[in-house]
């Protein structure tokens, strides 16, 4: 399997479970690596991978619209979107808040997921 990632994705989100993280956005850094079929190396063909410029859009598309109480639902989330709007076979993503504490740079989550793993139960989520 092959693989792409992009790093450092800086977006702007309604994520938190505080009055003040509700009425704002606040910046999080995403982390994606997703795997993608091997015929796309093959043939050089955007066809056959998955075009990453779409894969964010869609994820800054999706947190302009949305709160996100916790960084393990919004995590969540973009590992089903990865799944059912691109039909990723793994993935992998990182989502971390800068600053919210004083004296740690950077508080977040790390999911990993393969299509055919169990997930644990999850709400559904509407795209």
């Amino acid at each position: 399997m092959d693989f792409i990632f992009v790093e450092g994705l800086q977006v702007e989100a309604s994520v938190g479970i505080y009055e003040r993280e509700k009425r704002a956005t606040q910046p999080l850094e995403i982390n994606l690596t997703f795997g993608v079929p091997d015929a796309a190396a093959a043939r050089d063909d955007i066809a056959d991978t998955i075009d990453y410029d779409v894969v964010v859009d869609r994820i800054r598309a999706v947190l302009a619209d949305r709160h996100f109480n916790l960084l393990e639902t919004l995590g969540e989330f973009i590992v089903d979107l990865l799944f059912r709007e691109f039909g990723v076979p793994w993935v992998r993503v990182s989502i971390a808040k800068m600053g919210v504490m004083r004296g740690v740079r950077r508080v977040g989550v790390f999911i990993e997921r393969g299509r055919d793993e169990p997930a644990p139960p999850r709400p559904h989520f509407q795209f």
